[in-house]
């Protein structure tokens, strides 16, 4: 993929216990146990983008990087497109049976109720699969809370 490929992404987050994560203006939000799915987008960049999340030294400037910072682990899933094509994937995994969005987290720029959702173990496997190795990156936190 060339550095200058755009489009959206998905973060799969894995939280291996409850916790309490202060999210910027949202404030503090409750996250169950679980695997999360965040979308984004990357129109000017997307490896770089993903790349950023990725790191674990940033300047938090996004609702997920509260999130990512407080995660035990993530995988990062490209999805190339020269439209934005954030808000489509967003409403295609809120209808994932049993995915519950937090509302307002990640979707202050657009009309959608959110661009996280809790999802079933089952839809973080069909994701896995989805995505052949090269469309995927994987972090998973050294110090697993």
């Amino acid at each position: 993929m060339s550095r200058g490929a755009t489009g959206a992404y998905l973060l799969l987050l894995h939280m291996n216990g409850p916790r309490d994560v202060t999210v910027g203006a949202l404030g503090r939000i409750s996250f169950a146990r679980g695997a999360y799915v965040y979308v984004g987008s990357a129109m000017g960049g997307l490896e770089q983008r993903v790349a950023r999340h990725l790191r674990e030294e940033k300047r938090m400037r996004w609702h997920i990087d509260h999130l990512l910072a407080a995660s035990d682990g993530v995988e990062a899933f490209l999805v190339p497109s020269p439209v934005d094509v954030e808000c489509e994937l967003a409403a295609f995994i809120s209808a994932v049976p049993d995915a519950s969005p937090v509302r307002g987290f990640g979707c202050s720029d657009c009309g959608c109720c959110s661009h996280l959702f809790h999802v079933p173990e089952a839809m973080a496997d069909c994701l896995r699969s989805l995505f052949p190795g090269s469309s995927r990156f994987r972090s998973l936190r050294q110090d697993a809370r």
